[in-house]
């Protein structure tokens, strides 16, 4: 039986192509970070794997993913082989998603986004400036 089960974050926004043809196919990969269960030298280690959506999987991934989104996906794993321009063999180990879904909230990830940002949620006016908050003037270290 080949199935894999993986929770992560991906890394980046997912590449989404389509193929030629009478019907084209979306095809989309990214990568998706999946942590270990241990720590190394007190530092959380992850597991960078290459993961490839074809047709309706595809679609959803370039409609619904990002980087740094939480995902759960089940697959399968397809390994292959291509020689590089310099006449090397490489070899290729991908996770043909079967199934994916989101693995955390809305909430949770514009929480997070939020942190991220350094806690500035607003965005910004029509004219580029973001508003200063009322009874700010005291925190800042200028007036």
């Amino acid at each position: 039986m080949n199935k894999v089960i993986l929770i992560g974050r991906l890394t980046r926004d997912p590449d989404v192509r389509y193929s030629q043809g009478e019907e084209p196919m979306a095809i989309a990969r990214y990568t998706l970070a999946v942590d270990r269960g241990f720590r190394k030298d007190g530092e959380q280690t992850a597991d960078f794997i290459s993961c490839v959506a074809f047709r309706k999987q595809g679609e959803f991934a370039e409609k619904y993913l990002r980087q740094g989104i939480k995902i759960a996906i089940t697959g399968r794993i397809q390994t292959g082989s291509y020689t590089n321009r310099d006449g090397h063999k490489v070899y290729t180990t991908d996770v043909v998603i079967e199934s994916q879904e989101f693995a955390e909230s809305k909430k949770a990830l514009e929480e997070r986004e939020a942190v991220e940002n350094g806690g500035r949620q607003e965005a910004p006016d029509d004219d580029g400036f973001m508003n200063i908050p009322d009874g700010i003037d005291d925190e800042l270290p200028f007036n």
